[in-house]
């Protein structure tokens, strides 16, 4: 067989093919080149303007600001190894001793209160510290940012918006938790990223791979061990890991192995190796602080027998309980208080004007109650009487001499519970001072023993128990706990212990036996945290807000526009004094920034559900198309090739492109603005977990508690200020060559080309309805059009769409 061949013309481009073959190759080198060029230098301005900003006069004022009182002194106690008590957990005051013992600091500067002037303190070292961790947020967000869009646009404009707000610049320059918080936070976003880019690259199992991983779980790790509200980072990083793990499970090109060395790498680095490491941070605070301190009384008295100088370390002391006993009464929750007493009065309308009874957590003379029989006077010192279940008993105050005492008046806080009071002369008083002593869970004649039983105290009288109600006492009562008779005798609140007891005739034994292990103080301690952070009031005048007031900057403050020939304008704004001596220093967002963050935020909202609905219907267009592309091979079948048929070429160059076959359509390329929606949308969901849950919250709430959600908002404005970038640079909502519907008729109309294009209003008025319907605009000459129209009708009609 003979085969038609036909010379192929000269073609302006044939000289080049070499060219052509090696110049892809090489401009792609070249803008990959200037691209990372690009990043470098931005990269390192973002780095010189975060830390000049930031180290600028640093060191002052040269007295505490704020938050400074609590957090300097907690790191001084790390370097004198002194026990206290906080509602966060131990790292990030770990890490401010640390860096004042490196810088010189001693740990003997009392940091009493804000203004007090720090004179030869060498304080420096932890402000650097901390503004140190602040800075390097701004560099890791422009990377962070630049990794998702691939972006400098969006990443620079992020940066910016991170750099310039005052109130993160303010935040990041004083002895606080925070700056060290959103570092680790920040931080652990950065290496979810990096692990995502990894994953996608192929690099999985590799160095960098594992190396990021192992970073991440770091991070996590060290976010949580400053402040608990580091979970929602751990979160937000879980669930992006298990998004990525069911992609993983979803591509039909990997075996089912992959998908399982997959989470258990993911699941030794990110969750196993947080974990040990928040409980090695643990151990190291435990094993620190080994000293008795002021925060002794918020733990079991198991507890603070492994405290040096407290008086239950390597303490000897009675183990049965008799009468005669000075004995401290602890109740038995956790963190709960002693019994105390002393000589002031509950005001007039607070019940009866009796001495007050309330739970103190500290240790104290006014905690020792004397333990004396329901029927006498004075115990018998030569005559040994052991205290057991269910005797009748007084409890004599030893300072003031006045019994506890119950009656039928409503209790200060708690009105459906009885007032407890201290009432008596010497000792002397009425049978509302008698209360049975009852061991949880005794027996007959069972002796109660220190530390180890628990007791209730049931008032013979009123038939309720003695309870620490948890609820604090206003000014009259020294913010100390109430305590009250509540007529629910099972109430856990109601059980309480014997901590300390003296007695002369009974042995002692060492106190030794009750110490417990770490696990068990691990424990405690987070439950005596996690009770404290729930039960935080504020003080009284203290600044305090809602989480409606953060984003917009509400409340706090008076801003007046000095344009005296215009207009006086009145703006409220949210804030937190630093200092209010010669140094006005004020924790403040940026309006600008703060308001166009809740702008962009709208914005993404309104685009993401824009997306939404047009990826929906694009996907049911695809599918419908299939069907009709199905239906219409199945009518007009494509006729046999002869075997005597002889192939035939084209009149085109070899270096020329063939054109693709109508009967397969080139997939249709992704949307510039939306290739990182899906990116932006983690920004997103990171705000929303770094800011709704502070609606639920009961406890006292600050200004500052915001940043980590505003670190988020300013991330995503870059990405949709990118977005209104590329709007003006391609047609994000009117797409003319990508999204018309790819039907080819087997036999396309014949259209002259001397007849003159001309675009019909009623076909006009068509297209627009589709667009407004799908989302889609076609774009093909009116003569192609017209033999598509009845295809795509059918496609339009599958979707109940009018066209």
């Amino acid at each position: 067989m003979a085969a038609s061949v036909v010379k192929a013309s000269k073609c302006s481009r044939r000289g080049s093919t070499k060219e052509l073959a090696k110049n892809p190759a090489k401009n792609a080198s070249d803008s990959s080149n200037k691209a990372n060029w690009n990043w470098g230098l931005l990269l390192a301005t973002v780095f010189l303007i975060t830390f000049a900003t930031r180290f600028y006069k640093v060191t002052e004022p040269d007295h505490i600001c704020w938050d400074e009182t609590h957090f300097g002194k907690m790191g001084s106690w790390y370097i004198n190894r002194t026990f206290f008590f906080d509602v966060h957990p131990p790292l990030g005051k770990m890490l401010i001793g640390l860096s004042g013992y490196l810088t010189g600091y001693n740990g003997k500067f009392a940091f009493e209160k804000p203004g007090d002037k720090y004179n030869e303190t060498r304080y420096q070292g932890m402000r650097y510290f901390c503004t140190t961790l602040g800075a390097l947020i701004m560099p890791m967000g422009f990377d962070t940012v630049y990794d998702l869009t691939r972006s400098h646009e969006a990443a620079i404009l992020s940066a910016a918006y991170l750099v310039f707000d005052v109130g993160l610049l303010t935040l990041n320059q004083y002895i606080l938790l925070d700056p060290i918080l959103l570092f680790f936070m920040m931080a652990s976003i950065w290496g979810m990223v990096k692990i995502s880019k990894a994953t996608a690259d192929g690099a999985s199992y590799g160095l960098r791979w594992w190396a990021w991983l192992f970073f991440t779980g770091t991070m996590l790790a060290c976010t949580i061990s400053v402040k608990f509200v580091g979970l929602f980072v751990v979160l937000l990083v879980g669930l992006h890991t298990a998004t990525e793990l069911w992609l993983i499970l979803g591509d039909l090109e990997k075996p089912i192995w992959e998908t399982a060395k997959q989470v258990a790498c993911r699941a030794v680095t990110l969750i196993i190796w947080p974990v040990f490491l928040y409980t090695v941070f643990f151990y190291i605070h435990l094993s620190v602080l080994n000293r008795s301190g002021n925060g002794d009384g918020f733990y079991s008295s198991a507890f603070q027998s492994r405290l040096i100088g407290n008086s239950l370390y390597n303490a000897s002391m009675p183990r049965d309980v008799a009468y005669g006993s000075v004995v401290t009464i602890k109740n038995h929750k956790t963190g709960g208080g002693y019994l105390h007493s002393h000589f002031h009065l509950y005001p007039k309308g607070v019940g009866a004007r009796q001495q007050q009874i309330t739970t103190y957590t500290h240790k104290d003379e006014n905690n020792k109650f004397v333990i004396k029989p329901h029927n006498k006077q004075k115990v018998p010192k030569d005559k040994l009487q052991l205290l057991k279940h269910g005797d009748l008993i007084r409890l004599e105050h030893l300072m003031t001499k006045r019994n506890l005492h119950s009656h039928a008046e409503p209790s200060a806080m708690t009105k459906k519970h009885h007032q407890v009071t201290g009432y008596g002369e010497n000792g002397i008083g009425d049978v509302n001072d008698v209360w049975r002593v009852m061991v949880v869970g005794g027996k007959i004649n069972e002796t109660v023993h220190t530390v180890t039983s628990r007791l209730r105290f049931i008032h013979m009288v009123q038939n309720c128990a003695l309870t620490s109600s948890g609820k604090q006492l206003p000014k009259w009562g020294f913010e100390q706990q109430e305590v009250s008779c509540n007529p629910n005798i099972r109430d856990k609140n109601s059980q309480w212990n014997i901590e300390d007891n003296e007695h002369k005739l009974l042995p002692s034994v060492s106190f030794s036996i009750y110490a417990p292990g770490f696990f068990a103080r691990f424990l405690e301690s987070h439950a005596v945290m996690l009770q404290g952070n729930a039960g935080l009031k504020p003080k009284e005048g203290e600044v305090t807000s809602r989480p409606w007031q953060w984003p917009i900057n509400y409340k706090v403050g008076i801003v007046l526009s000095l344009l005296r020939p215009i207009v006086f304008s009145l703006l409220a704004f949210q804030g937190q004094y630093f200092s209010g001596s010669q140094y006005r220093i004020y924790l403040l967002g940026n309006p600008v920034i703060w308001w166009s963050n809740l702008i962009f935020l709208g914005l993404f909202v309104v685009v993401f559900m824009y997306n939404a609905v047009v990826q929906q219907r694009r996907d049911g267009l695809a599918e419908a198309q299939a069907l009709v592309l199905a239906q219409e091979s199945r009518r007009s079948p494509c006729p046999a090739q002869s075997e005597d048929s002889e192939p035939s070429t084209t009149d085109v160059c070899s270096c020329c492109p063939t054109p693709p076959s109508p009967q397969k359509p080139e997939p249709e390329a992704p949307r510039q603005p939306s290739r990182s929606l899906q990116a932006a949308a983690w920004l997103f969901v990171g705000w929303v977990l770094h800011y709704l849950p502070f609606w639920a919250m009961g406890r006292v709430l600050y200004f500052h508690h915001y940043f980590p959600a505003l670190i988020f908002n300013s991330m995503l404005t870059g990405r949709c200020d990118e977005w209104m970038c590329l709007f003006r640079r391609s047609t994000f909502f009117f797409p003319p060559h990508r999204h018309h519907l790819q039907l080819h008729h087997p036999a396309p109309a014949q259209v002259d080309p001397a007849r003159p294009a001309r675009r019909s209003p009623l076909r006009s008025g068509l297209q627009l309805r589709r667009l407004l319907a799908t989302g889609l605009w076609d774009d093909r000459p009116d003569g192609q059009r017209a033999e598509l129209h009845d295809a795509q009708a059918q496609v339009a009609a599958h979707l109940g769409v009018l066209v």
